[in-house]
């Protein structure tokens, strides 16, 4: 699950005390002194030595000290360190699995399996869960029906998928009559249900152009209604769904206030988000990405935990947890992992 390097030439001393350094600060959130590592690292080493081990990982980057105390707090460096080589991952709790279970319930739609799941990794690790919307590309027409409303207003009913069904309301150009558009609905599922709605809506606008000389009143008006109710259904903008702000909030200290608000700012203009998501669900397992290795600055302060989940057979979405450098790895790497593999396991029954 998670990627261990080797030949790192680092004695073994140095290892198990900035693996305690680590697990302390992840803990108690405070630079950690020699004399507390002396404490607790259960190595028989002097001060002095313990101090000068600190000054050598130091100097390669792995630590780093606060200029308002004599502890050290670990570097983006250090966590990677850390995480590829040190950190051992235990299975989760069935608590936490039966809540993951009950949380993605196959019988939920797509949409509310993602609200699900985001709301569940937000709870469960007390940082923020955030999940991509399936790609509509891999989204399949099942059946469209239309029912006519006051005012040349119609309501149009998706099922997308098996079990996915969205309801939105066009507005036509004229009135239509309840027999007018059974009959629409009619041409439509019998051309194109099962198609990809990418695939739909190309061959209507193909068809509308190849024709327009010679087709039908009737198939007009379907191809004209499912057009328009297409249209309707790719413009929609949730790119991804986040819970749990609130708790990053609630456990920031007041100098992390500032880089969490920018953080926020990113959630919302969703560009440097969607980008390093993206490039998540091109790789398979668990993605760690620590501080500055995301790419970019707003994420400096900060670790992204991801997945990808599929339907079964392609992989439609990534799913993961955002929270401070010194999240409990141990535990949030088998969540945002489990959490993937059973919302893969609802969408695809």
């Amino acid at each position: 699950m998670v990627k261990i390097m080797s030949n790192v030439d680092i004695p073994d001393r140095s290892l198990v005390l900035l693996k305690t350094l680590v697990e302390r600060f992840i803990s108690e959130g405070t630079p950690v002194g020699s004399a507390k590592l002396r404490e607790v690292s259960g190595l028989s080493l002097s001060p002095a030595t313990i101090r000068n081990v600190m000054s050598d990982l130091e100097e390669r980057g792995y630590l780093h000290s606060p200029h308002t105390s004599a502890g050290r707090i670990p570097t983006s460096r250090g966590y990677r360190l850390f995480v590829d080589s040190l950190l051992k991952i235990r299975p989760l709790d069935e608590e936490a699995v039966s809540s993951i279970r009950s949380e993605l319930n196959p019988d939920k739609t797509a949409a509310e399996l993602v609200q699900s799941a985001s709301a569940a990794l937000a709870t469960i690790t007390s940082q923020a869960g955030v999940v991509t919307v399936p790609r509509r590309e891999t989204n399949q027409l099942r059946q469209i029906e239309f029912l006519p409303l006051s005012d040349s207003r119609v309501l149009v009913i998706l099922v997308i998928n098996e079990k996915e069904v969205q309801n939105r309301i066009i507005h036509t150009q004229r009135t239509y009559t309840e027999d007018e558009l059974r009959t629409a609905a009619e041409m439509v599922n019998h051309r194109y249900s099962g198609s990809l709605l990418s695939e739909v809506k190309s061959r209507i606008v193909s068809e509308m152009e190849e024709t327009k000389n010679y087709i039908d009143d009737y198939l007009s008006s379907a191809l004209e209604l499912a057009s328009q109710a297409l249209n309707e259904e790719i413009a929609t903008d949730d790119d991804y769904i986040v819970a749990g702000e609130a708790q990053l909030m609630g456990n920031a200290s007041i100098e992390e206030m500032a880089n969490l608000r920018e953080l926020f700012d990113s959630f919302g203009k969703k560009r440097d988000l969607l980008h390093l998501l993206e490039r998540c669900s091109q790789a398979e397992g668990v993605q760690i990405f620590i501080g500055e290795e995301a790419g970019y600055d707003v994420f400096g302060d900060y670790s992204v935990v991801t997945a990808p989940y599929s339907d079964g057979v392609h992989t439609v979405g990534v799913l993961g947890v955002i929270g401070p450098t010194r999240m409990a790895y141990e535990r949030v790497i088998p969540i945002v992992d489990v959490t993937a593999r059973m919302l893969s396991t609802a969408l695809s029954i």
